[in-house]
């Protein structure tokens, strides 16, 4: 059986200028944006702009991800099946970073929140 979180570790590892976060809960994220995490579940979630995510959830047979009782919009679930299949994840993973590179950038801090509220 593969580990979904060397799964995404290998993922991640295709695009050489993104780093995988977070010590229990893996993630990546770019200006303040997560974009890319592995459920308690052990599935893997991708953020994707709207025309991206329609298809993947219609190819794929999968729908968004729902964590904590909440739809995380802009999210779908990887399918295992798929999260085995590297090239393919990698071109989706691929994907999201370019959808992430559009967010615009959030503050990353407590403090830096409280300074964007103030404005």
């Amino acid at each position: 059986m593969t580990d979904p979180r060397q799964q995404f570790e290998d993922m991640v590892a295709t695009q050489p200028d993104i780093q995988c976060k977070g010590a229990k809960s893996r993630y990546t994220a770019m200006n303040g944006n997560m974009f890319a995490f592995v459920t308690p579940d052990g599935l893997i979630a991708l953020r994707l702009g709207d025309t991206e995510r329609e298809a993947f959830m219609k190819k794929h047979g999968t729908g968004p991800v729902i964590q904590h009782g909440a739809t995380m919009r802009g999210y779908v679930e990887v399918p295992p099946a798929l999260a085995k299949k590297k090239a393919q994840l990698a071109k989706h993973f691929a994907m999201s970073v370019e959808y992430a590179r559009t967010l615009p950038a959030k503050p990353t801090t407590k403090a830096g929140q409280k300074k964007a509220a103030k404005k």
